[in-house]
Formats: structure tokens, sequence, C-alpha cells
């Protein structure tokens, strides 16, 4: 059984910075990739990152390239998300999301991913 559980959300202003965790417990399933996804206020939700568990490739949205990085702690089990010059247009809940193995490509489609935290609110002000 697979929990994710989101943490370090808050509210900054615009320039500052933010870093995200999650927390994976995995008793019989293992991970093939974890992402981050975000859904503002009357928005569709929107891949933002993810990573390979093994071999740690990464994939980002264009939003996010060269001021999100992802990464992910084997020993601790957790996934980050270190953001930097936020952005109000960054605004939004972000969920942490996992995907068992399978032969799905990793991707930032929502659809593929398994499991699913309950997110963490992350408000950037002008």
């Amino acid at each position: 059984q697979l929990q994710l559980v989101e943490s370090g959300g808050g509210s900054v202003q615009a320039g500052g910075s933010l870093r995200l965790s999650c927390a994976g417990s995995l008793y019989t399933s293992s991970t093939k990739c974890m992402a981050w996804f975000r859904q503002g206020s009357g928005q569709e939700r929107e891949g933002v990152a993810t990573i390979y568990s093994r071999g740690g490739r990464t994939v980002y949205a264009e939003s996010a390239k060269g001021r999100f990085t992802i990464s992910q702690d084997y020993a601790e089990n957790t996934v980050a998300l270190q953001m930097y010059g936020l952005k109000p247009e960054d605004t939004a809940m972000y969920y942490c999301a996992a995907k068992t193995y399978g032969l799905d490509t990793c991707s930032l489609e929502a659809m593929v991913y398994d499991y699913w935290g309950q997110g963490t609110q992350v408000t950037v002000s002008s």
C-alpha cells in the first residue's frame, strides 16, 4: 500500500523560494517514477516535473525549466521540488503522484499515475 504525503507549501512573495517534499510509504509496491502536479483555482491539473525512481532521469514542463528542480532521496524515500523565482502564476495546489512499474512512459500526463497525495498549497503574492 502506497501513501504519499506532501509538505512544504506556504505563502511567499514573488521572487521567493519554496521547497516541497513528498514522503512515500511503500510496502509491497514499488514505483517507476514520481511526479509533481499543480492545479490552480479554476484550472486543469498540470504536470510540473517527473523523475524516474531508477536512474533519476527527469522531465520538466516548460514553465518549470530553469526555476524548478525535482530530486529524490532514496534513503529517506522522499521526492522534493525546489522552486526558485516564484511567480504569482505559480500559485496552485501542488500534488505528488507516483506510478507503479509498468509499460507506460513516465510523462506529465496525470492519467498515467496511480497514487496521489492530498496536496499542499503554494501561494505567491505580487
